[in-house]
């Protein structure tokens, strides 16, 4: 029989022994491949180096609380027409630093000009974003069709995000004279508290997508080439509410600034949406569109998304649009829009006065 004492000294032995290997939280993972994620991602601190995903397989990272994320080199996603996404983070409290390194989706190979419509099978979104805290400073080019997702669980803060699809802007062999990419969203967000700034969009679709959500700012970013910042189009049974667009500047595009709700949607509203100091020039179709006729344009509009409280205010909005371009078009049906909005720091300059259809509450402007 083992003494008391050599009994405890055995204990104590394999408790040091415990003691020097490292809780999950307090480690260091490395990712090289995807074979690593699994060990890596129950770390506090992840490195990711440059690597390839195989196509058709996704880069997911289901991280602890308040992890560390560094990207040390760039991650390219093979091809294979597969629905997606390529790439999805979650977790509470995380901070993600790309480091400048860049996230490719192959676009090329799937874009054919139909985006989501049709043709071939593309990921998307390409990235999906499911975490609280801060992501920040990564390139993202030629996503296969939408680029981010967002539905953050907590407070989140995405910055010096830079998404470059423009290489989809000409035709390919695949779309006939149509650009190659189609349906390249910025960001999609359905979500609450959420910032995104200092970020630059340069693709075929919305610069960003507010489906839903409340307390959102969108402040010093930059959109090119694609159909401006947008909220919707909003759906039934949903809720957009407390939104700031501010310090963005919005070129050659379609429009500067939308909110477009489905026509017929029901028990859904959009309220509390601010606008101050964005900048737009070469608008091609409209300076500001607000439109319950989606998906038509200026068509029969539908109220079951009720839109009120929109003002343009503090620091000018000031936006230039093409000769046959609509400064304004306001698209209401009766009962749809409702309370006073003030313009008071709206200036449209350019094109000809759009149509103001079923609503009078707009203050402080005129076209």
């Amino acid at each position: 029989m083992l003494s008391f004492t050599v009994l405890s000294s055995i204990f104590l032995a394999g408790a040091a022994a415990a003691a020097r290997v490292p809780r999950s939280a307090d480690c260091t993972g490395t990712i090289s491949s995807l074979d690593d994620v699994s060990s890596a991602q129950k770390c506090s601190t992840v490195n990711i180096n440059g690597f390839t995903v195989p196509g058709g397989q996704g880069f997911t990272l289901s991280l602890v609380d308040g992890a560390t994320v560094n990207l040390k080199g760039d991650v390219l996603f093979g091809n294979k027409s597969w629905a997606g996404p390529l790439f999805t983070i979650s977790g509470k409290g995380v901070t993600f630093n790309g480091n400048g390194h860049k996230f490719d989706g192959g676009g090329p190979f799937y874009w054919d000009g139909q985006g989501g419509n049709g043709g071939v099978t593309k990921p998307r979104p390409m990235l999906k974003i499911k975490m609280s805290g801060t992501f920040t400073n990564l390139n993202v080019v030629n996503s296969p069709a939408h680029v981010f997702s967002v539905s953050n669980p907590a407070p989140l803060t995405i910055s010096k995000v830079n998404i470059d699809d423009s290489q989809g802007d000409k035709p390919n062999s695949q779309s006939g004279s149509k650009a190659a990419g189609h349906n390249t969203d910025g960001f999609d967000v359905s979500t609450n508290d959420l910032t995104i700034e200092n970020c630059t969009v340069k693709n075929q679709d919305d610069c960003i997508a507010i489906n839903k959500g409340t307390n959102i700012v969108f402040k010093d970013n930059t959109c090119s080439g694609g159909h401006g910042i947008s909220i919707g189009s909003v759906k039934s049974d949903a809720t957009v509410s407390g939104i700031t667009v501010t310090g963005n500047t919005i070129i050659n595009n379609d429009q500067a600034l939308r909110i477009k709700t489905v026509n017929d949607a029901t028990n859904s509203k959009v309220t509390n949406v601010t606008y101050s100091g964005n900048t737009g020039t070469g608008c091609r179709r409209f300076g500001v569109i607000i439109d319950q006729s989606y998906p038509d344009t200026l068509g029969t509009p539908g109220g079951g998304v009720e839109i009120s409280d929109i003002n343009f205010v503090g620091a000018t909005n000031s936006i230039s649009v093409a000769s046959d371009a609509d400064r304004v078009a306001v698209n209401c049906a009766s009962g749809g829009c409702t309370g006073t909005w003030d313009w008071s720091a709206l200036k449209v300059s350019g094109g000809k006065a759009g149509p103001i259809n079923g609503f009078s509450g707009i203050k402080n402007f005129s076209q």
